[in-house]
């Protein structure tokens, strides 16, 4: 269960819930705001549409964790609202709903188009509402009552504002509020700063708190034709260890453990650059370590945190070492819709397997003065998933037929 701090409507608002819990559940059944109706439940009819830190969004798919310190305005919350005062007057004048069940998401949308359009035509109007369904109108009447608070509101002079006020690009939620007031123990957060692809790691320190709980994590074996001395020395090196990761760079070798650099990920269309920080320890006594990181991707709005734990072990003969390795990892943004824990462990084992591929490849030039191996410039997840859809298709091709 995790306790979530929000400010609903400019009072703040607290609750424990499970970590799956939907903004829109939240807000109906810990605030009894219901106004915020739930419809299809996959972000397609728009009737949950609400406003975070004062940008539409569908609370159906926004887990109620992600927007923590944010503020959240519900249809309640507009009833003082100049825009959403006027949009209501021209929904009952020119009929633009019958049932209601959509009307309060049709209202918060109608009101950023209000907000963002200087003149727009029906066929703008229509585009832009498009993310909310109506079962009953026809959206005649809806689309000739913004027309005409449109209207009304430029003759008045009161100009569009560029972007709907908008200043961060990509999703919204997660913690972009303008302030964040501490609740219940829970400390105040500020705006984080806009960044650039290339912008430095937000954080110092990686380390985790007592409290961070991975919501994936697994465990992987391999062994590696050398002799576990020559192993753990290899790991004692971060930044060639990180070199045989594709996709992942370093800044330079850590500092008092303590390191900054960069990973490339490519997931179909999306690509994204982690930038982040990690802080190393190594035991030599046991032989075992622990990588703490967190990065983020402006571009994806992505980020992510998590732990590497390995021990390093002599194999069955003194020319083999056998490497075990916990992973565990919380994946916030546009990339945890892959974060599925199966889709994740299959990527996993072919990123492992390249990974020591890479290992095996530089250890056997060690000290031979030869050019080390070429790894790719990204990991390409995608690539990836596909290799492994093809697998389990072939599998199961194999399953039917072998059969008959």
């Amino acid at each position: 269960m995790n306790k979530v701090a929000l400010i609903v409507n400019g009072s703040p608002a607290t609750a424990t819930v499970e970590p799956r819990t939907h903004l829109a559940d939240f807000l109906r059944e810990t605030q009894n705001l219901t106004g915020t109706h739930i419809g299809c439940e996959h972000g397609v009819c728009g009737a949950c549409t609400l406003l975070i830190d004062g940008v539409p969004a569908r609370s159906c798919i926004t887990f109620a964790a992600m927007c923590e310190g944010a503020h959240i305005t519900t249809v309640e919350g507009l009833d003082n609202d100049e825009i959403a005062a006027e949009l209501r007057a021209a929904f009952s004048r020119e009929h633009g709903l019958q049932c209601g069940y959509c009307t309060p998401g049709m209202i918060v949308s109608a009101r950023d188009v209000v907000m963002r359009m200087d003149n727009p035509s029906e066929h703008d109007i229509r585009v832009a509402m498009s993310g909310n369904l109506c079962r009953c109108t026809g959206y005649v009447g809806i689309v000739r009552a913004i027309q005409s608070v449109v209207a009304d509101r430029r003759s008045r002079g009161i100009a569009a504002i560029r972007d709907g006020g908008r200043k961060e690009l990509g999703p919204v939620g997660s913690g972009h509020a303008a302030a964040a007031i501490a609740v219940a123990g829970t400390p105040a957060r500020t705006p984080d700063k806009k960044k650039s692809a290339a912008a430095a790691p937000a954080a110092s320190s990686a380390k985790s708190d007592a409290d961070f709980k991975p919501q994936t994590s697994f465990v992987q074996s391999f062994t590696v034709a050398h002799p576990a001395d020559v192993v753990w020395d290899f790991f004692g090196r971060v930044g060639e260890v990180a070199s045989c990761l594709p996709g992942a760079s370093l800044n330079g070798e850590p500092v008092d453990g303590h390191v900054q650099g960069m990973i490339k990920v490519k997931v179909g269309p999306i690509a994204a650059d982690f930038h982040g920080v990690a802080d190393v320890t190594r035991d030599e006594a046991t032989r075992s370590g622990t990588i703490i990181g967190s990065g983020k991707d402006a571009r994806s709005n992505s980020a992510t945190k998590g732990v590497i734990s390995y021990t390093v072990k002599p194999g069955e003969n003194p020319a083999q070492t056998r490497v075990d390795v916990t992973i565990g990892f919380t994946l916030t943004g546009m990339l945890a819709q892959f974060s599925r824990s199966g889709l994740v462990q299959d990527v996993a084992n072919r990123l492992i397997g390249a990974f020591v591929q890479n290992l095996e490849a530089r250890l056997a030039h060690q000290g031979d003065g030869a050019p080390a191996p070429a790894v790719a410039a990204e990991f390409d997840a995608g690539s990836l998933m596909t290799s492994m859809i093809k697998d389990r298709i072939k599998q199961l091709f194999a399953k039917l037929f072998g059969r008959t």
